[in-house]
């Protein structure tokens, strides 16, 4: 099948082939930040705009699903055209689309705004998956993975929990000024220190879904499915449940989502290594940890806080080496067709977050905090399953 296969830059030694992943890194932070921001501004901002917090739960619903068709589709719908100019031009409409959220006067314009972010976060997640070995090298392929993806676990350290500081000391609307700036700053980076990243082949329209006929990344996505699933069927709202099940204040939160947010950003840099060497033993590391922890908090009913707290740094642990380890399972896989794999992992990924923001919003809704906790356990355990039993290759 005709895949589009971007160029790999001429410069594969020296510290310089790692600034165009770094800068790569910021937008992934970017992004994932975005989108997340709600969980840590959950409350206020469904006070605001006078809707319950499982209404407000499906505005990372509506991200989710628009990134996931945009991302599955992304190197089919950018053609030929440079990476580098695609990456500014969306980092600009991820801009413009948090500015929008900031001014959101109610849930039908943030719906608007949040549609926005999803087509700049399909983008940049459909291209930027695959680009760090194209950009640092063969022999830092996986050390640009691990950077590349350390911007979603940093993300949870000063994206959701910083917005929840910011939302609490000066309104929720500011975190996504903050980040509508942030992104006008990483446009301007991506001119400066991107190069060029031409491709030479064009994909056909539903091309790209031919990899799904290899069972190594078949099973790569579904491990990825399932686990996102149910992480955030639980991390959507854990909010409500620190604040419910545990009894923790709003300064206990933030303290107790920075924690978390930390030790994603060990896992993701712990893990990383170990998938460049075993990406099915990274996966089943990752996802053992997510199994662990949010079945802890599922049927230990929150506890006392510092337990919760425990629970929370071993969730984020875990979760941290999720994306990078399960997209090295699926590269590992069919390493001729990267970018087509990429975004379709992108894609399944991004809907996985929307379809586990509504089930939580429906079983919260319906059921309280614990029982969404429990949901995230059971798809984590899923995943875990189908990880045991497949192989990234045949």
């Amino acid at each position: 099948m005709e895949t589009s296969t971007p160029v790999p830059s001429g410069d594969k030694a020296g510290t310089r082939s790692l600034l165009p992943v770094v800068a790569i890194a910021l937008c992934t932070f970017l992004v994932v930040s975005s989108e997340m921001m709600p969980v840590g501004v959950l409350t206020p901002l469904a006070g605001s705009l006078g809707i319950s917090e499982g209404v407000a739960g499906l505005s990372l619903t509506i991200t989710g699903l628009v990134a996931a068709v945009v991302a599955t589709v992304a190197p089919v719908l950018v053609g030929r055209a440079d990476r580098r100019g695609v990456l500014v031009l969306f980092m600009c409409v991820l801009t413009a689309a948090n500015a929008l959220t900031a001014l959101a006067p109610d849930f039908l314009v943030l719906a608007g705004a949040r549609v926005l972010l999803g087509v700049s976060m399909g983008m940049v997640w459909g291209l930027a998956a695959g680009l760090g070995p194209r950009l640092a090298g063969p022999g830092r392929a996986a050390l640009a993975t691990t950077l590349i993806f350390s911007g979603v676990s940093i993300a949870s350290v000063l994206g959701v929990p910083l917005g929840t500081f910011v939302a609490d000391s000066f309104g929720w609307r500011s975190a996504f000024w903050a980040l509508s700036a942030a992104g006008a700053l990483a446009s301007v980076l991506l001119v400066v220190v991107l190069p060029p990243v031409p491709v030479t082949g064009r994909g056909r329209p539903g091309a790209g879904f031919g990899v799904l006929r290899n069972p190594g990344v078949s099973a790569g996505i579904a491990v990825s499915v399932l686990v996102v699933l149910g992480h955030f069927a639980g991390y959507t709202y854990v909010r409500p449940f620190l604040e419910s099940a545990a009894g923790l204040s709003p300064a206990l939160v933030a303290a107790a989502l920075l924690a978390y947010g930390v030790a994603g950003v060990v896992g993701n840099f712990v893990v990383g290594p170990l998938a460049g060497k075993s990406a099915r033993a990274a996966v089943m590391v990752a996802v053992g940890g997510v199994v662990a922890a949010t079945s802890a908090l599922a049927f230990g009913g929150g506890g006392a806080a510092l337990s919760t707290s425990v629970l929370l740094v071993v969730w984020g642990l875990g979760y941290g080496g999720v994306s990078v380890s399960t997209q090295t399972w699926t590269a590992a896989a069919d390493p001729e067709h990267v970018e087509a794999s990429s975004a379709l992992w992108a894609g399944a990924f991004n809907a996985s977050i929307a379809v586990g923001a509504v089930v939580g919003g429906a079983v919260i809704d319906g059921a309280g905090e614990t029982a969404v906790m429990r949901v995230a356990a059971f798809g984590a355990l899923c995943a875990f399953v189908v990880a045991v039993v497949a192989r990234p290759r045949r």
